[in-house]
């Protein structure tokens, strides 16, 4: 079995469009919930959103060719991976051969504004008047697919779709890829653009949002006051290599990647298992085959700011942990600055705790301003921290029940 490794990283995400510009911004805490600029708001049942606003295709080195071919969430993941693969130095062709790069990178929903588009132009002039990209830009494999053109990466490529947990879960794979000799390198993660009409309010009318209008009380992880989530967008890459290659080339080493657990509810389609048993199995897996001693961990958990959810979630890391240790493990929700940005929210996130292993500093949760008495362990509430772990864990949880954790290893 081989070592894992990330030796690079993108992102694109509402607090910026750099891992350094992000990471940043999320230790000082800074929130980047607002009211939404990119849809009329008298067509949507909610005010808030994370939005990606300052995104510029072409500057981060995408043709007008790729711009008018690729939807929106697609766009961020070619971004991120080209960021990504910079951030790596990875040289295909010398470092690793194409057909042993690989990627993995999901979507929860795919090209929605492709479709609310296209749907637009159906009820307009008929079927006749639909793109010929239509299919092509909507599909939720196509973020892969063109990410492995891109860098002609002709080894395994599996984009998974697991609501939620998708980044996560993609990021799982492609560890497990590496790890047991199918691949030396790939490029993975998740993205997601889902700030549109439909999916607002097909969210929002299954209570799922937050309707607050203050951007300081809307996305509240684990505060009695808190409600629904807040829709973010983004993309997170991550490059993981082979260890090996990775120490004779030379290459910065973030952390290295050593679990991974992937579990279902079998529970209810929407809802999260009460209990925690099943999530807390999902980390149980991924901290037991990385070797988990019981010296300090960070988790990033999921902490949407859903009544459900982090309560639920709560139980599991104290079932996962067991009591004393879960009172001593330094928690936080970067949902609280970013929103929830679906299949993409996991990447991102790990990408966060694998910055929080490299660099020692805990992003916090903001807002947790009210204590509810369910959600009782230490989620850094307000302020970064300084915290050196030697393990972290992200976990994602997503609709239908899906359960995903990943975990690093301080290098």
């Amino acid at each position: 079995m081989k070592r894992v490794v990330i030796t690079g990283m993108g992102c694109v995400s509402p607090l910026g469009n750099s891992i350094s510009t992000m990471w940043a911004r999320l230790q000082k805490g800074e929130n980047a919930i607002r009211e939404i600029q990119t849809i009329p708001l008298d067509t949507i049942p909610v005010r808030l959103a994370a939005e990606v606003l300052d995104f510029n295709a072409e500057e981060q080195g995408l043709d007008k060719a790729t711009v008018r071919h690729n939807d929106r969430y697609a766009l961020f993941a070619l971004a991120a991976a080209r960021q990504a693969m910079n951030d790596s130095g990875l040289n295909v062709g010398v470092d690793v051969q194409p057909e042993r790069l690989g990627t993995a990178i999901g979507s929860g929903i795919g090209g929605i504004h492709t479709f609310n588009a296209q749907h637009t132009e159906l009820l307009k002039s008929g079927a006749r008047r639909i793109s010929p990209l239509f299919i092509p830009m909507m599909i939720a494999n196509i973020a892969s697919g063109n990410v492995a053109i891109a860098h002609n990466a002709q080894g395994p490529c599996l984009p998974v779709v697991t609501a939620c947990a998708t980044g996560t879960h993609s990021i799982g794979e492609a560890f497990r890829m590496i790890k047991e000799g199918r691949a030396d390198a790939m490029i993975t993660g998740g993205a997601e653009a889902t700030i549109c009409e439909i999916a607002i309010g097909g969210f929002a009318n299954s209570k799922a949002l937050s309707t607050s209008d203050d951007p300081n009380a809307a996305s509240l992880p684990f505060d009695a006051r808190r409600k629904g989530f807040v829709m973010g967008e983004g993309s997170g890459i991550m490059i993981l290599e082979d260890y090996e290659i990775a120490k004779r080339r030379g290459a910065h080493i973030y952390a290295e990647v050593v679990g991974y657990g992937n579990t279902c509810d079998a529970h209810h389609y929407t809802a999260p298992r009460p209990d925690g048993k099943c999530a807390a199995n999902a980390m149980k897996l991924a901290l037991e085959e990385g070797g988990y001693d019981g010296s300090s961990l960070y988790i990033n958990a999921h902490g949407t700011g859903t009544p459900l959810n982090d309560k639920s979630e709560t139980a599991a890391i104290k079932i996962a942990l067991g009591e004393a240790e879960a009172r001593k493990t330094v928690i936080s929700s970067t949902k609280s600055m970013m929103g929830h940005m679906l299949g993409a929210t996991g990447a991102v996130e790990l990408i966060i705790s694998a910055l929080t292993l490299h660099d020692g500093v805990v992003a916090p949760t903001i807002n947790l301003r009210e204590a509810d008495p369910d959600c009782d362990l230490d989620y850094t509430p307000n302020t970064a921290r300084r915290y050196q772990a030697e393990y972290a864990i992200s976990n994602t949880f997503g609709f239908g029940g899906h359960n995903a954790c990943v975990a690093l290893k301080r290098m």
